[in-house]
C-alpha cells in the first residue's frame, strides 16, 4: 500500500499555502483532503437602477467635459493629442536605446551634473540674478498664457 503525501507547502511564486477552517489549524489537513475540491461561497451582486442611488461625477471629469465643449477643431485637438502620445513613446524609446549603450549614459550624467551646477551659479546663487530669473519666466508665462495680469 503506497501512500502519498499531501503537498502543503506551495513552490515560490504561487500562491500561499490554504487557511484552515475554524477551529482547524492551517497544516492539519487529513489525507483524503489532499487533491480534494474546496467549495467557496460565491456572492452575486446584481445592479440595479434606481432614483435613490444617483453616482456624482467628479469635478475634474466635468471641467475637463466643460473644456472639450468649448474646443472648436476637436479634430485638430484629437491629431495633437495623438501626435504628442507618439512622440512621447518615441522619446522614451529613443532614451531606452541611448540608456543601453556602455559609455553614454555616464556622460550624459556627467554633462547633466556639470549643467544644473552652471544654471544654479549662475542663475540663483545672487538675489540680483534669481530676481532676473523669475522675471523672465514671469514674462515668458503671460506671453504662452495671453494674460496681463
Amino acid at each position: 500500500m503506497a501512500v502519498t503525501a499531501c503537498r502543503i507547502a506551495a513552490p515560490l511564486g504561487l500562491a500561499p499555502p490554504p487557511r484552515g477552517r475554524a477551529g482547524v489549524p492551517a497544516g492539519a489537513l487529513s489525507f483524503a483532503q489532499c487533491g480534494s475540491k474546496v467549495s467557496r461561497g460565491v456572492v452575486a451582486v446584481r445592479a440595479t437602477s434606481s432614483s435613490e442611488s444617483s453616482v456624482e461625477t467628479p469635478e475634474i471629469v466635468k471641467a475637463v467635459q466643460d473644456a472639450w465643449d468649448k474646443v472648436e477643431d476637436k479634430y485638430a485637438v484629437a491629431t495633437l493629442g495623438v501626435a504628442g502620445i507618439v512622440a512621447l513613446w518615441t522619446a522614451v524609446g529613443a532614451l531606452k536605446a541611448i540608456d543601453k549603450l556602455p559609455i553614454l549614459p555616464g556622460v550624459l550624467e556627467i554633462v547633466g551634473i556639470g549643467y544644473t551646477g552652471w544654471f544654479t551659479y549662475r542663475n540663483l546663487v545672487f538675489q540680483p540674478d534669481r530676481e532676473a530669473l523669475f522675471s523672465k519666466i514671469k514674462t515668458t508665462y503671460k506671453e504662452i498664457t495671453g494674460s496681463s495680469s
